[in-house]
C-alpha cells in the first residue's frame, strides 16, 4: 500500500508534467522556470532537436513552435519511481502537430515519444532536473490538405 506521502509525490510530479505541457502548448516559456531546475538538461535530440540547458530550451522552443499552426502534447501511462526526495519516470507522449505552408496547405504531423525524466524535490517542490526523449514514431501525412 503507498503511502499518504508516496501518493503526494507520485500526484505531484504527474502535475509537473501537465504543467509542462501547458506551457509548451501556450508558449509561456516563462513557466518552465517553474518546472525545471536551474541546472536542468534538456535533450530533445531523438525526436530531432537539440540538447541543452534550461535558457537554450526556451530559445529553441520560442523559435520553432510558431511554425507549427496546431498542436498537442498528450501524456499517459506514466512509471512513476520516487526514492525519498528523488524521482524517475517514464511517460508516453503524443503529439500531432500542423504544419501551415506559405502557400496555406497543411501537413499533419504525428509524433510518439516517451519522456525519461529525473527529478528532484527542492524546498518541498518537485522540478525536472533532466528530460530525455526517447523516438516512437514520427509520421507525416504525404499529402498536404487544403486549409479550411
Amino acid at each position: 500500500m503507498l503511502s499518504l506521502q508516496e501518493i503526494s509525490d507520485r500526484l505531484e510530479i504527474e502535475d509537473l508534467m501537465v504543467r509542462y505541457s501547458h506551457a509548451v502548448d501556450t508558449h509561456q516559456w516563462e513557466l518552465l522556470d517553474e518546472l525545471f531546475t536551474p541546472d536542468a538538461h534538456i535533450d530533445y535530440t531523438a525526436m530531432g532537436g537539440p540538447a541543452g540547458d534550461l535558457e537554450s530550451t526556451k530559445k529553441f522552443l520560442a523559435a520553432v513552435m510558431p511554425n507549427f499552426s496546431a498542436f498537442q502534447h498528450l501524456i499517459s501511462n506514466s512509471s512513476i519511481r520516487v526514492e525519498g526526495d528523488h524521482a524517475t519516470a517514464r511517460t508516453m507522449c503524443h503529439n500531432p502537430m500542423m504544419v501551415t505552408h506559405a502557400d496555406g496547405t497543411r501537413q499533419l504531423m504525428l509524433c510518439g515519444l516517451w519522456y525519461h525524466d529525473t527529478f528532484v524535490r527542492v524546498q518541498g517542490e518537485w522540478r525536472i532536473q533532466q528530460r530525455v526523449e526517447e523516438k516512437s514514431y514520427m509520421f507525416v501525412a504525404p499529402d498536404a490538405v487544403p486549409k479550411s
